[in-house]
């Protein structure tokens, strides 16, 4: 359903945008409606050849309004680049709300104009995802296009019916999930400026003759060719040149999903290069020989790996590696320090006193400790010895940086919305870097992968504290939790 469909029913004024893509034409409507003080539920937004031009009539009991005319000495319209930039990408997105959600911004810009500084507004997390998918589409679309040359039919010369030569013609299918035909038409006239070429879409096509770029109705897959005989020597070349010992296979489909292996020669090859690879890294856990480059695709297999790893210095004292627990698809991950005497003999996190704590006050804020996935930055017990016992010594930042490793595998595989690091270890092992937890705790940092980081202090600290400070720092840690509780309600709702 488009935009109109969700607009109230006193709507007033009803845009009908000439093209889907058309940013400019959305703009000049944009700022006259805001300078003319039309909010955003006064305004149905209707993209070309949509269900919606069958509810425009009735978007108002009045019927629909011409464009309004500002008034003499209307302010200008404020949005800064950052709104723009995000505006120029979202706007090219399949969602047939994203009209509406950019006049909703511009109009909120301008009471607010430092509102897209705000990572937990939601109409800003909105178009930085809407903004987010057309960049990936873009990119797929300029890695995934695969040209296929086509004869010329019924000639028996390289020369058309006027004498002229036809040359060689380069045929394209690609399928984007959104509006970037167009938008990315640059990319491939500088690309292949010597070429003659088409690119074939449900959504329109692109012609380049060498001189001129044209525009086409939508095409169907089989109006483009299925291969041509330099396919052989390209599958050859991808074979001779494919990397086992590099192979992430999370990675890959995540780069290059599945619904592009159609169009992609060398697609029906990567199977049996997988198989080849995956029995070489089976070999490589099995010896404890597991390079670094080589990331295990499993929680079974990094558990396997971890009791092997000899990479700093704490994997050689005489300890387990603890592995962390819980669901595979984890909504929530929570990241400690790393194992203490207890979880070491256990081989479980979070089993001592500092996880006992944790329990009760994950029970407090209303987290069940089973949905979440448990885990450590640093998998192996670092301690010193002080007669029989042994006591907790904290990793150093590089014994940090070294495993951090581990827990890039566990997320990647997990793939959770929300991850709640205890303590300033846990911070760097998922960022990278140390930040204070004074300054970082209450508030969402987001990750390259999309998901959420909160940062509160370790359970362990709490058992050190005494008194007032004990009580102000639990206080804080559970205000942390219920923090967390609410917004992983939200991100579980989207």
């Amino acid at each position: 359903m488009i935009a109109l469909q969700h607009a109230k029913i006193d709507a007033h004024y009803v845009v009908r945008l000439p093209e889907a893509d058309d940013f400019d034409f959305w703009r000049e409507r944009a700022r006259t409606l805001v300078q003319s003080d039309v909010p955003p539920e006064r305004v149905a937004w209707v993209e070309p050849g949509g269900s919606g031009d069958l509810f425009a009539a009735a978007a108002s009991p009045h019927g629909e309004r011409q464009m309004p005319v500002p008034p003499p000495g209307a302010s200008l319209v404020r949005a800064n680049k950052r709104f723009v930039s995000l505006a120029r990408n979202a706007i090219l997105h399949s969602d047939a709300d994203r009209f509406a959600l950019l006049y909703r911004l511009l109009w909120r810009l301008q009471a607010a104009p430092r509102m897209m500084e705000d990572k937990a507004d939601s109409d800003v997390r909105r178009i930085e995802e809407l903004a987010k998918n057309v960049r990936r589409d873009s990119h797929k679309m300029h890695a995934f296009v695969r040209f296929r040359l086509v004869e010329p039919e019924g000639l028996e010369s390289p020369e058309g019916p006027e004498g002229e030569e036809v040359g060689e013609h380069y045929v394209a299918w690609f399928e984007p999930e959104h509006h970037i035909l167009r938008a990315n038409a640059g990319f491939f006239m500088r690309r292949f400026a010597n070429m003659k070429w088409s690119i074939l879409t449900p959504q329109g096509c692109l012609h380049w003759d060498g001189k001129t770029m044209s525009e086409g109705p939508p095409a169907q897959r089989s109006d483009a060719p299925e291969g041509d005989p330099m396919e052989d020597l390209w599958r050859k070349y991808y074979a001779s040149i494919f990397n086992p010992a590099r192979l992430k296979v999370g990675a890959m489909l995540k780069e290059m999903p599945r619904k592009y292996w159609k169009n992609m020669p060398e697609a029906a090859l990567i199977p049996e290069l997988i198989a080849g690879a995956q029995a070489r890294e089976a070999t490589m856990v099995a010896a404890g020989a597991l390079e670094f480059d080589q990331r295990p695709e499993t929680l079974t297999a990094i558990d396997k790996a971890l009791h092997a790893c000899r990479k700093c210095p704490i994997g050689n004292l005489d300890n387990h590696a603890v592995m962390g627990e819980g669901p595979q698809d984890a909504a929530l991950m929570i990241v400690g320090e790393q194992p203490g005497d207890q979880e070491d003999l256990a081989g479980r996190p979070f089993v001592g006193p500092a996880g006992q704590l944790l329990d009760s006050h994950l029970e407090r804020a209303g987290i069940d400790r089973q949905r979440a996935y448990v885990t450590n930055t640093v998998k192996h017990f670092k301690y010193v010895m002080s007669g029989k016992r042994r006591l907790h010594k904290s990793p150093a930042a590089k014994e940090i940086d070294t495993c951090r490793w581990w827990v890039e595998a566990e997320r990647a595989i997990v793939q959770p919305r929300l991850v709640l690091a205890l303590g300033a270890s846990a911070a760097r092992g998922v960022l990278g870097k140390t930040v204070s937890i004074t300054k970082a705790r209450g508030a969402p940092i987001v990750l390259d992968d999309g998901s959420e980081l909160w940062i509160t202090a370790h359970p362990s600290y709490l058992l050190r504290l005494e008194g007032p400070a004990c009580e102000e720092q639990t206080r804080l840690f559970d205000a942390d939790l219920a923090a967390v509780k609410v917004r992983l309600a939200q991100l579980e709702q989207n």
